[in-house]
């Protein structure tokens, strides 16, 4: 009998995974097979007639099984891409998604990379925006916040990864009393703002494998910004910005929360889907 080659374990993969109904079956299956192989993608298809041998095919066929079931590739892999670094992820973490990269590039648009900032990164869950703030300004040190130990883990593992552990202080607490201190140029945040009756209409592989506390601030989706506009309002210096990723139906309420605490120039920034992804608000230059 003719072994099975790279190209027939991903077409049945893929099979297997569009009957079992997950998001990007072919996608996954080479994710998972290049894993298990420990190769890259391109390298795989360079293979892609090679035969695999049994215990190549018993490595392949656990991750499927796992994917079949509805956990997420990055859950599966440990790993997923942010702003083209690998950032491990854990399952008290949210896994890093692509429209969180609009926060980084209005930071960029709005600082330059030349520019020596202090930030602070609220809810940082596995570090994606404190890590790539620090690896894009070589000037800029700050806080990661988060309420999770887990979270604060993998956060710092992915500082150390990239060697920018020794400009962020990581700190467990809530927002009001880590910032007490002030003196902030650049607030960035991706708060829980999902609401419980979204929750309930949520895919499988984000209900059972994402953390839920990650996700769900409360009944509304909008307390978390409640909680956070009157405290990134205090720490913040004259003249710095505060950038909230919000659900794309939330960015008139929350433009609103941040106006009643006292920010101006509110704006909402649309993703690359041109649904509305950040809000973003302006202390003023002058607060007497």
């Amino acid at each position: 009998m003719a072994r099975q080659t790279v190209r027939d374990i991903l077409g049945k993969s893929e099979e297997y995974l569009s009957g079992k109904g997950v998001d990007s079956p072919r996608l996954s299956a080479q994710l998972l097979a290049a894993f298990a192989l420990g190769m890259d993608r391109m390298r795989l298809f360079l293979d892609l007639d090679r035969p695999l041998g049994d215990a190549e095919l018993d490595l392949i066929r656990p991750l499927i099984a796992r994917r079949g079931r509805g956990e997420p590739v990055a859950m599966i892999v440990g790993e997923k891409e942010f702003f083209c670094r690998p950032f491990a992820v854990c399952s008290e973490t949210l896994t890093p998604r692509p429209e969180t990269e609009l926060l980084i590039e209005i930071v960029l648009e709005r600082v330059g990379r030349a520019a020596a900032i202090r930030f602070a990164d609220l809810g940082a869950g596995s570090g994606v925006l404190a890590v790539t703030v620090a690896c894009e300004l070589a000037g800029a040190a700050g806080v990661a916040v988060d309420v999770s130990p887990g979270a604060l883990a993998a956060a710092r593992a992915n500082a150390e990864r990239h060697g920018v552990a020794s400009r962020i202080e990581f700190v467990l607490g809530d927002f009001g009393d880590v910032l007490a201190g002030g003196g902030y140029d650049v607030i960035l945040t991706n708060p829980p703002y999902v609401s419980e009756a979204e929750y309930a209409g949520l895919s499988r592989e984000v209900r059972d494998f994402e953390s839920k506390s990650a996700l769900v601030p409360g009944a509304s989706g909008l307390e978390a910004y409640r909680s956070i506009a009157p405290a990134a309002y205090a720490a913040l210096s004259p003249g710095g910005f505060v950038a909230a990723e919000i659900g794309w139906t939330q960015g008139e309420a929350v433009s609103g929360i941040f106006g009643a605490a006292g920010f101006e120039s509110i704006r909402v920034r649309k993703d690359l889907a041109g649904l509305d992804r950040v809000v973003l608000a302006d202390k003023p230059a002058s607060t007497a």
